[in-house]
């Protein structure tokens, strides 16, 4: 039995050796408030992580599903101005309690949905992380082919030493390898540090954008015919195609709204959470855009058929013999793209599933062996299967966008309408009887009806998705499911909290921590070393509030 502790121990994260197991199970020194100094993040590394999360390969494609809807380019352009410039409030108002009180997604759910209630929105987060990373890591060793080709062209014609069964070949298993390769050092650095990589992208993938854009309008002898050609869509077919396609938009980063407090929680001060991410979220988005749209564009009058992806388009360049400048060219192209699918899958993906992992598995994980952990499911899932099927696969990540849209609903009506920004620190580790978060047995029943409430309001609609007959209506409601699904669970626990008040809601809003807890170190028992007065004050105060 000895042996066997001892063996469980070696792989236990370092902890206070004074901690019960109860306390092992909700806190570990990843899951404590950010101290003062790890505050590291200035407004403009949220642009800067913004502008590199949106120069992906997913973003520069986004319009094309568009376009091909029958919509002109710059009402296309306007779906994606109106679907970033909508999601990003959203994302601004989850990302506050982060900003304010240096805690993570996985910590401020527990606010509303429960010390142990918490565990399932949080495994949801982690799980859809995990899969993403493999989707992104998939997308990056596409990437990493065209370097490459450009360099050895020989690669191209790889012979292939793997069975039909593995859904691959060996030429693209060895580029998708060294694109998961090439990411595991990243994951290494702590949160507050790696904000120094996301500098890179910015800089370098406007270059890179822009010098292919100039260089396919001078191939292409102009911008091409996608620019002149007029939509086929006309009155309610329109509007509701915008519709979808803004949706679109959305749900392309709902995930990011939900978990919004682990990049927030890292901020210098709260107001460079608030303003960057606000304006930096559409201006990006619609940036690499509109690049997307003039380069396929070209790409149309170069070859007669529109190349919607960046990709494909410079392996295309590399065909029939291409000289020296133009290899280099494509080179610098790609491994620029690589580099940004790197930056999103670090910043969207591996850092998310740390802090989720951290939350399920306290004594055991830390954000980054979570991040080791995603990089891991992300290589076994083969990921490159998923993507031949992209319908079923659209179809998977729409359902999974109306189970974090519910989420998000819950956690933002709790800090802002419930709560009113009061929070009591010290009881988000206190798995007791009689604390803020404890509700009943540590999950809250409220939060839980919201949240099955914005799942059901869809659920026909997603029925039809997947290829059943139902009503119109119930198609119309689905294509909005961020909004029906955020709206429902919303107004649901909001009116459940008016009938079956929690301890601690106010009146009035203020943000404020009335444990009075400040974290100086790494012990968790900080947390429990709150003197009696403030103890008492913290109990008046949230009685006064009730």
């Amino acid at each position: 039995m000895g042996l066997l502790n001892r063996i469980v121990q070696s792989f236990e994260v370092t902890h206070d050796s004074n901690l019960t197991i109860t306390e092992q199970l909700v806190a570990n020194y990843d899951l404590l408030p950010v101290e003062p100094e790890k505050r590291t993040w200035r407004a403009y590394n949220y642009i800067a992580f913004w502008t590199a999360d949106t120069f992906n390969i997913n973003m520069w494609m986004i319009v094309s599903s568009m376009i091909q809807l029958g919509m002109s380019w710059w009402q296309a352009w306007i779906c994606t101005w109106l679907g970033y410039g909508v999601i990003a409030p959203f994302l601004v108002l989850n990302a506050r309690p982060g900003a304010i009180f240096h805690v993570m997604f996985p910590i401020v759910n527990r606010t509303s949905f429960g010390m142990f209630g918490s565990l399932w929105c949080v495994f949801n987060r982690a799980a859809m992380a995990c899969i993403w990373y493999g989707v992104q890591a998939s997308i990056g060793g596409s990437c990493v082919l065209v370097m490459l080709r450009a360099m050895w062209p020989s690669i191209y014609d790889l012979p292939n030493s793997m069975p039909a069964s593995s859904g691959t070949d060996t030429r693209d298993f060895l580029c998708f390898f060294l694109f998961w390769l090439i990411s595991l050092p990243i994951i290494w650095f702590p949160v507050h540090k790696v904000r120094h990589f996301f500098l890179v992208t910015p800089i370098l993938m406007p270059i890179a954008s822009i010098t292919f854009l100039v260089w396919c309008i001078v191939k292409a002898h102009g911008i091409g015919p996608i620019m002149h050609q007029p939509s086929t869509l006309h009155g309610s077919k329109l509007g509701w195609a915008m519709v979808v396609s803004s949706m679109s938009c959305i749900s392309n980063k709902v995930t990011l709204v939900t978990n919004a407090p682990d990049f927030a929680s890292r901020a210098r001060t709260s107001s460079a959470a608030l303003y960057p991410q606000l304006f930096a979220i559409p201006l990006s988005a619609a940036f690499v855009s509109l690049i997307g749209i003039l380069v396929s564009s070209s790409s149309q009058a170069i070859y007669g058929t529109a190349i919607w992806s960046p990709i494909e388009l410079l392996g295309n360049f590399l065909n029939d013999n291409p000289s020296k400048a133009t290899r280099f060219g494509v080179w610098f192209i790609s491994a620029s793209f690589m580099l940004a699918q790197v930056t999103t899958n670090i910043c969207a993906n591996s850092v998310s599933a740390g802090c989720d992992l951290t939350a399920l598995f306290p004594r055991f994980i830390n954000i980054r062996r979570g991040g080791y952990i995603a990089a891991t499911v992300g290589l076994a899932m083969c990921p490159w299967n998923l993507l031949k099927n992209s319908n079923e696969f659209t179809s998977y990540l729409s359902a999974y966008s109306v189970f974090l849209s519910s989420i998000a609903g819950v956690m933002v009506t709790e800090y802002y309408i419930v709560r009113k920004g009061h929070y009591n620190v010290k009881d988000l580790y206190n798995a007791e009887r009689g604390s803020w978060y404890w509700y009943t047995y540590g999950i809250n029943f409220r939060a839980y009806t919201a949240y099955i409430s914005g799942i059901l309001i869809n659920a026909v609609g997603f029925a039809g998705a997947t290829g059943c007959v139902v009503p119109l209506a119930a198609t119309r409601i689905y294509e909005l499911s961020f909004f029906t699904g955020f709206g429902v669970s919303a107004i649901v626990y909001w009116a459940l909290n008016r009938v079956f008040p929690v301890i601690g809601a106010a009146d009035t809003f203020e943000e404020i921590d009335v444990s009075g807890y400040e974290r100086t170190a790494r012990s968790l028992r900080d947390v429990e070393e709150v003197d009696d007065e403030t103890k008492d004050g913290g109990s008046d105060h949230s009685a006064s509030k009730r």
